[in-house]
This record gives structure tokens, sequence and C-alpha cells, in this order.
């Protein structure tokens, strides 16, 4: 390595962003976790309502001597309001799913950060190869999508060449 060598491109520098794009998304993943903890909760409340009319509805109705009438006592089912519960259960399960197949989605490329970290650190000498990889790393696996609120190294260098060629 040469000492004219931009500072701004040392492999270092782009381990430790690899390596912190990683903890970034590990701690996204514990955020849905716990969210789907709250939603899990949540299921469960619904579940234990749903057995509860059902076992209300199942005692109310058994050994009964008279035959039920519209005006009855109020021990019926009512039926739009479990099928609205039953369906916001449904709801909810859907929901769950895909916050699971979205945590998985970010624990697989937090996983892939701390490998090209390692890969970086141990197998790559120049900056501009390093910058080079991760680029492709990132454009590969489609990492903008997964930082909201941070900026990416590629979009940072497509803003770069977007300003360079506007010039």
């Amino acid at each position: 390595m040469s000492d004219d060598t931009d500072p701004g491109l040392a492999v270092d520098d782009l381990v430790d962003y690899c390596h912190t794009q990683a903890g970034l998304l590990s701690g996204r993943v514990e955020t849905m976790r716990s969210e789907a903890d709250d939603l899990l909760a949540e299921i469960d409340e619904d579940m234990a309502e749903l057995r509860g009319q059902l076992e209300d509805h199942g005692t109310a109705t058994t050994g009964t001597d008279a035959p039920s009438t519209p005006d009855g006592p109020g021990d019926e089912l009512d039926l739009d309001a479990f099928e609205e519960l039953e369906s916001d259960v449904k709801e909810k399960q859907l929901l769950l799913e895909a916050k699971q197949t979205r945590m998985e989605a970010f624990q697989t490329l937090a996983g892939a950060y701390t490998d090209l970290a390692e890969e970086l650190a141990e197998e790559v000498d120049d900056g501009e190869d390093a910058l080079s990889r991760l680029l492709e790393f990132e454009a590969d696996r489609d990492a903008p999508a997964y930082f909201d609120e941070r900026e990416t190294m590629l979009e940072a260098a497509a803003h770069s060449s977007d300003d360079d060629s506007g010039d």
C-alpha cells in the first residue's frame, strides 16, 4: 500500500462499518422480537376470550329444559362478535408470521455483514477492493431496504456518483 492512499478507504473503517450495520440490524431484530411478543400476548388474550365464549355458550345450552326463544336469556352466543374476534386473531397471526419472516431476513443480513467484515479483515488489504466488495454485497442483498433511517455505503456511493455526473 502506498503513502498516497486515501485514508477514507481504510479496510479497517469498512470492517467497522460492517460491524455497525450488523449491530443495527440485530438491534432491529430485538425490537421486532419485542413487538412479536406483544402480538403473541394479544393473540393469547383473544384466544382465551374465544374459548371463554364457547365455554359459556356450551354450559348455557346444556341441560336446559325449555326451548330457547328469541327473547330468551342473554347467554346466546353473539356470532357476529365471535366471528369478528376470530377474524382479528387470524389477522394478528398473519402479521406475526410476516414479522417472523422479516426478523429472519434481518438476522440473515446481520450475519452476512459479520461474515463480510471477517472476510475483509482477513483477505483484503486494499481499501478500493474492500469498498468494491462492500458495494457489491449491499447491492446483491438490497441492503438499503433494511435501513430506513440510515444511509448505506451503496446509497452514499450512488449519491456521490450522481453528484459527480451532475458537474
